[in-house]
């Protein structure tokens, strides 16, 4: 055997250890690849029920929701129709009101400006 023989044998012998010593990693590797994908399977089957239970949930809020709306358009209904009606009463009561205060307010003050100017004797003076 001359030298390059030995020396490619060697070069062989390096070549088989390190593809050995890669093969570790490499299976591992695909170990590792495998429980990936089983977690990823599992997941994916657990998300499913998940996703229909959110599905449902989000119908049910719709429902509830359209449900707040129209008792809400009625508050605002109602509301508006106690404006409307106070209103009309202020307006229809509330002046008259102001009135009789007013007149009320005139005659106690002529009552008591009588009472506080003194009387005459029963005789007039000239």
């Amino acid at each position: 055997m001359s030298g390059g023989d030995i020396a490619g044998l060697i070069a062989a012998g390096v070549f088989a250890v390190l593809v050995a010593l890669l093969a570790v990693p490499i299976l591992k590797l695909g170990r590792v690849l495998d429980e990936l994908r089983a977690s990823i399977r599992t997941l994916a089957d657990g998300a499913t029920p998940l996703m229909d239970e959110v599905t449902m949930t989000v119908s049910t809020t719709h429902e509830q929701l359209k449900k707040v709306d129209g008792i809400a358009s009625n508050v605002s209904d109602t509301t508006a129709n106690v404006s409307a009606l106070s209103s009309l009463v202020a307006a229809t009561v509330g002046s008259p009101l102001v009135k009789v205060a007013a007149f009320s307010y005139g005659v106690r003050s002529a009552f008591a400006q009588r009472q506080r100017t003194p009387r005459a004797s029963g005789r007039r003076s000239r």
